[in-house]
């Protein structure tokens, strides 16, 4: 084992960042693809209609939700209200979205897995979304995007892996990730319906984070509220993933004059309708209070494919972003994207349909 002091740390910094700057400047100025991004601050937001109407474009810099963006904006209008289109090339946006979701000063390993996998659900989703107003959005719907990044490590780890993307029989995968986890990874068919041949479940390898223990506190009130059932009298865990999460729960409802009924509900329901950061992941335990309910967790977000976390904490100890890749997504080969072609892509459209679903982000 090395242990590094805080002076070799910064001194490892200095050297990457100069090392990043480099390879920036070096770089072949190209032609590049561009994506359209709905800027959206909640995954609970409405989607424009199809009958959205343009009624403004232009270029420059905008404000919106407490973020600057720069690009080509187009705003517009339907009976839910405004919506602002940013439509900016497409790898500027995968350095912004790195930038988003992970931290700074990161293992460059780690950012450049996260860079594949950001690219990968990105062009995903432009091909599936092709034929819609936007391709993407920029909140936990798909994954986070809050405008240009400034750190030289991520430009450096998004270009070291230009173009590069995961695929599972010639065709781009759905990158789902999450923040940390604990134990196993879930096999998507236990949070979602959908199953993939390259998401199984596997060791988190997530070292000390800051989701380890959490602890919450609810109200009863709140929670019936929340899920809009009654009364509630009493709420008990009745079964678990075969990762050990809490797949669902029962909930005892008080009756007014009759016996008292008993419903079921997700435990993915449930942190949806009291919020996914609130009720950080859905491996935990809870007991009942003074009219609390007390859950005590691990983890934060759905489970399923990559930990940041854990990817983090691989490229610690030495792996590099192929090997972190190919640990969370087993089966699957990393391909330039220019290898696939139009034709290919329509598949993907043809097979999965036009509709954009939601509750599919890729973090919670």
């Amino acid at each position: 084992m090395i242990i590094s002091t805080k002076k070799d740390l910064n001194l490892k910094h200095i050297a990457l960042t100069i090392l990043a700057l480099f390879i920036i400047l070096s770089q072949p100025v190209l032609a590049e693809d561009t994506i359209r991004v709905l800027m959206l601050d909640s995954p609970y937001d409405p989607l424009p209609s199809e009958h959205a109407e343009n009624i403004d474009y232009l270029t420059g810099k905008v404000f919106v939700n407490g973020q600057f963006y720069t690009g080509s904006i187009e705003v517009l209008k339907d009976k839910n209200g405004l919506y602002v289109i940013n439509n900016l090339p497409f790898e500027e946006y995968i350095e912004g979205v790195v930038a988003s979701e992970i931290g700074q000063a990161w293992e460059v390993e780690a950012l450049k897995a996260q860079a594949v996998i950001s690219r990968t659900y990105a062009t995903y989703y432009k091909n599936h979304n092709s034929g819609n107003n936007f391709h993407i959005t920029s909140s936990v719907l798909h994954q986070v995007y809050k405008g240009k990044n400034t750190d030289p490590l991520i430009t450096y780890s998004v270009k070291a892996t230009a173009g590069e993307i995961l695929t599972y029989n010639g065709m781009p995968i759905k990158a789902f990730f999450h923040a940390a986890c604990e134990g196993k990874t879930e096999p998507p068919e236990e949070v979602w319906v959908e199953s993939y041949p390259y998401l199984k479940s596997v060791d988190c390898n997530t070292g000390s984070n800051p989701y380890d223990n959490w602890q919450r506190i609810f109200s009863i009130k709140k929670i019936s509220d929340a899920m809009g059932v009654g009364n509630l009298k009493e709420i008990i865990i009745s079964s678990y993933t075969s990762a050990g999460r809490v797949k669902t729960l029962k909930m005892v409802i008080e009756g007014d004059k009759s016996a008292d009924s008993e419903i079921e509900v997700k435990a993915t329901d449930l942190r949806k309708a009291l919020g996914y950061k609130d009720l950080p992941s859905a491996r935990f335990s809870l007991t009942k209070k003074d009219g609390n309910i007390i859950f005590t967790g691990k983890g934060y977000g759905h489970g399923v494919g990559l930990s940041q976390w854990g990817a983090l904490e691989m490229a610690k100890q030495g792996n590099n972003y192929r090997e972190i890749l190919a640990h969370y997504y087993p089966g699957t080969t990393l391909k330039n994207s220019e290898e696939l072609h139009d034709k290919d892509f329509a598949s993907i459209n043809i097979k999965q349909g036009t509709k954009e679903q939601r509750g599919k982000g890729t973090k919670y």
